[in-house]
């Protein structure tokens, strides 16, 4: 669901390039008072000798006298592609410093290529710059045993084929790309995918009523493709003639009613839980796509289309989400049923917190990185579920599945036996191969069950390590601190060990050293064999 089925692969190309120094990433995660004071005698040389510059400062939404603040590394004053620090302050000064820096770096700053040149260089590949990131940036590019000087630019080849791609400043190859769809008033009433009775925030409009919530802050709405692909892969931007639309106020058409709906919970979600205002904290437009493409179509196309605009959901950025058309009802894939995926709560939620993700720590969607990126949007999704819904098995219940309300029977993942999907559930079993970015939906079920261990409780199917949970009473807590953690003191590059130490300091900062919450997280990664 950043995409729930993601198919990409990461793609790196050998080129003529400047290769100076081998890669050599330092990791940074301080562990008690000593270290954090230590950090504010060397953030400053840093920033005297013009290595990091600060990118933010924001206050904590949990902790009123704790701010967090970002600091990009720089080469020669070049950003360095994922080299980040992020430190936590209070009124004794520095609480915690998190982050990644690469060291070795000996590129000479200066492109051989200007920035239009770059973009031309990917009209080979046939793209065109895409959103708010299309602009060229400079960066320094880590690779493997390598540093590269590249413009990064997010475009968009055919259709929805969105990626961030790094072009050579001086050869003008590409070095790198990445898939980079983040797959998955009045007011009205509707039936949604499932069945239940809802309410739809909508607006008059010539007589009709179309999908335009004006009671939250934001800009809420969805936009109804009616399964015309082509006028899909035209647009470069959401107008309101594509708004969903019915005539009475009485909604009948089941994936608009949800898609409309389940973004407004989720934004209920995460202002009333974490006082955040939407997906970049102020109030930026929550734009949902349904109907991309006909059921009743399928079989005319290709397998790649069905893939991605009946068998997925994705966010696209710059708060767009759009939503699989699901299968015909005769039809499995994999042996389950898929209805339309704006019927699942978690899978809404799910895409879009890839967009408090995106605006937050921008964890790079490779790796672990990407798989943590991922997990917490499977955690958000799970806990958005708690939040509104009864527990207990079946539809419009909250449990530990995704995505399992609308692909039947199971869903896509567990978070309580991630080994029953194929996916680890241990460190010592993670997918090291490159396919899926890294394996990013396959690793993120590491996280996953460290999440609900430290809520339920339990033992971890592979290390046979038992946890004491905090209790679902308790659930507010652990979700508390992984959104912390996740939005407020990762880098961009984070791992597992990074993950670890910010939630155990999380929960430190939340709920007080050597407490029950503290310990649940910690048993819970050392059960999934992060350490």
């Amino acid at each position: 669901m950043r995409c729930s089925l993601r198919l990409a692969t990461l793609v790196l190309c050998s080129v003529a390039s400047s290769v100076v120094a081998q890669v050599k990433e330092r990791r940074v995660a301080t562990s008690g008072a000593a270290e954090a004071a230590e950090w504010a005698a060397r953030l400053q040389a840093l920033a005297d000798a013009g290595e990091v510059r600060l990118t933010r400062v924001r206050a904590d939404m949990l902790l009123p006298d704790r701010r967090h603040q970002r600091y990009a590394q720089l080469h020669r004053g070049v950003p360095v592609w994922g080299g980040e620090l992020v430190v936590q302050t209070g009124g004794q000064g520095i609480v915690s410093v998190f982050g990644t820096l690469y060291e070795g770096i000996d590129l000479d700053a200066t492109p051989a290529l200007s920035p239009e040149a770059a973009v031309a260089a990917l009209r080979g590949p046939g793209a065109e710059p895409f959103g708010r990131e299309g602009r060229p940036e400079l960066v320094v590019l880590p690779l493997d045993g390598r540093y590269a000087l590249a413009f990064k630019i997010r475009a968009r080849r055919t259709g929805f084929d969105i990626r961030l791609y790094f072009v050579d400043a001086r050869s003008g190859a590409i070095v790198m790309d990445l898939n980079d769809v983040q797959t998955q008033a009045v007011v009205g009433t509707g039936t949604g995918v499932l069945g239940d009775r809802k309410k739809v925030s909508a607006r008059p409009a010539g007589g009709d009523f179309v999908a335009e919530d004006q009671l939250r802050p934001p800009r809420i709405a969805t936009f109804d493709f009616r399964g015309d692909l082509a006028h899909f892969f035209a647009v470069s931007d959401l107008f309101n003639q594509d708004l969903a639309r019915d005539d009475n106020n009485t909604w009948t058409d089941a994936a608009n009613v949800d898609a409309h709906s389940h973004a407004g919970y989720v934004y209920d979600y995460f202002f009333k839980r974490f006082g955040r205002r939407g997906l970049d904290n102020a109030n930026i437009a929550i734009r949902s796509i349904t109907h991309p493409v006909n059921r009743e179509d399928f079989f005319s196309y290709p397998d790649d289309i069905k893939g991605l605009f009946f068998l997925n959901a994705g966010y696209l950025g710059d708060g767009v989400m759009f939503y699989g058309e699901g299968l015909p009802e005769h039809l499995t894939f994999r042996g389950q049923h898929w209805n339309f995926t704006s019927g699942g709560l978690d899978i809404v939620a799910h895409e879009l917190t890839h967009g408090v993700t995106d605006y937050s720590s921008r964890l790079i969607y490779q790796n672990e990185s990407g798989a943590l990126n991922e997990a917490f949007s499977d955690i958000m999704g799970t806990s958005v579920e708690f939040f509104f819904q009864p527990a207990g098995d079946g539809p419009l219940h909250a449990d530990y599945l995704l995505g399992e309300d609308v692909i039947t029977p199971g869903g896509l993942r567990s978070m309580q036996n991630p080994l029953a999907y194929g996916d680890p559930d241990h460190y010592a079993i993670r997918f090291l191969g490159s396919a899926d970015n890294g394996g990013v939906h396959t690793n993120s079920g590491i996280a996953n069950n460290a999440f609900f261990l430290a809520i339920e409780g339990g033992t971890n199917r592979h290390s046979r390590l038992p946890v004491t949970g905090v209790g679902g009473v308790n659930r507010e807590q652990i979700e508390k601190v992984f959104y912390r953690a996740f939005t407020e003191m990762l880098p961009a590059s984070a791992n597992f060990s990074t993950a670890r130490a910010a939630t155990i300091q999380a929960a430190r900062n939340l709920y007080g050293a050597g407490g029950a919450v503290e310990a649940a997280v910690t048993q819970a990664w050392n059960a999934v064999g992060v350490n």
